[in-house]
């Protein structure tokens, strides 16, 4: 598997690291802060095309493949872990579905303004009920002349408040099991859709966490996004790609901890010289670059796999988000160790990489979750 990037792929990292770096990283603690990602700055990420990167030009994308995708979102993320989460979302959870089992209608008219960032989209499966089992959905749809009527509720919906459009999973016969599972694209101007209450977070504080009500609102058949009765495949084929997104994420903030914690061991001095030069000190950081890396390898190939589309990468997408997830959150402790009482505190940048890495191995499958996809998937070789 060749890890070359190309001249184009080069070129686009190399321009979001500068401007996540003058951008987005010198105001990521305030964004915190005041829980909310300003418009403007998501205005200028869908002027450099960060919005719909992997989506045709002609669907108003940039055209670009996953890797691209996953390197733009590791250096988005390295500067702030919750401007990279609404990015991912927009692009992964959202954009990734309706690119892959839209009609070239549903492109036109969900997909493009999305990837040009005039109206963002959300991804709406969770709900009170149903978490790790992600099948087992209480909102309904029900057939109403020729569209569904849709009831029910989501939870911990990423983009809920700043999004305008959104994928809603619902059951429409419950005796079916998964298979009675819909996809459906919903406007959020539709009446009877609301935004619930804003979740009150421990990390990531500016991207906006949302429930979302839906009662009695009415959708037509043409919103419904692949076949009905297989809302089950546009879930879990979108978790798989939406894995690799949250393991560049991961990624980011290891690579902000390195940095930080690098420069940091350099300044601080104890016993009469830097506590870079204290061994237990230098494994610490030895440690924390080794498991970037090898989170870096696992990463990349599962992006690759996807964008080479020859087959499932299921597999691959979870042993990344595994292992990417729990190095994120090893790294962020050594980090905080590393600068000692004062990592400790909201001064330091630290002390925000820490809290936002502890939600990676939770959301969008958690490691437990990924470890049963991983035994199942090698299981199936085997048998």
């Amino acid at each position: 598997m060749d890890f070359n990037l190309t001249d184009e792929q080069k070129a686009l990292r190399d321009m979001v690291r500068d401007f996540a770096a003058k951008e987005i990283a010198p105001r990521a603690q305030a964004f915190d802060e005041q829980g909310a990602i300003p418009k403007a700055l998501l205005d200028q990420m869908a002027g450099l095309g960060l919005m719909g990167i992997c989506v045709p030009s002609e669907y108003g994308g940039a055209g670009m493949d996953y890797l691209a995708y996953i390197l733009a979102l590791e250096e988005v993320c390295r500067a702030s872990a919750s401007v990279g989460l609404a990015m991912t979302v927009n692009n992964t959870l959202y954009g990734d579905p309706l690119l892959r089992f839209g009609t070239h209608e549903q492109k036109l008219s969900w997909l493009a303004p999305a990837a040009r960032g005039e109206r963002l989209g959300c991804y709406c499966l969770t709900e009170p009920g149903s978490g790790s089992d992600a099948m087992a959905l209480s909102t309904t749809a029900v057939k109403d002349g020729d569209g569904y009527v849709l009831n029910g509720s989501k939870l911990f919906i990423t983009n809920g408040a700043i999004s305008s459009q959104a994928i809603i999973f619902a059951t429409i016969d419950k005796s079916k099991g998964h298979k009675g599972v819909t996809a459906f694209l919903v406007d959020k101007a539709t009446p009877g859709f609301s935004v619930g209450k804003k979740e009150r977070k421990m990390g990531l504080l500016a991207s906006d966490t949302c429930e979302m009500i839906l009662e009695n609102v009415r959708v037509r058949a043409d919103q419904v996004l692949g076949k009905v009765g297989e809302g089950y495949k546009v879930a879990f084929s979108t978790l798989d790609a939406g894995r690799i997104g949250i393991a560049a994420q991961s990624l980011g903030i290891a690579e902000a901890c390195l940095d930080a914690a690098t420069a940091y061991a350099k300044r601080r001095f104890q016993f009469g010289k830097p506590i870079a030069e204290f061994q237990a000190i230098q494994w610490m950081l030895a440690d924390m670059a080794t498991e970037i890396e090898a989170a870096r390898l696992l990463t990349y190939r599962a992006a690759l796999l996807k964008a080479e589309g020859q087959g499932r990468y299921t597999r691959e997408a979870s042993m990344a988000k595994l292992y990417a997830s729990e190095m994120g959150n090893r790294v962020a402790s050594h980090a905080m160790q590393i600068y000692g009482g004062s990592g400790y505190m909201k001064d330091y940048p630290v002390e925000r990489y820490f809290r936002d890495a502890r939600a990676t191995p939770l959301y969008e499958g958690t490691s437990e979750i990924q470890r049963l996809v991983i035994a199942r998937e090698l299981l199936k070789e085997t048998a």
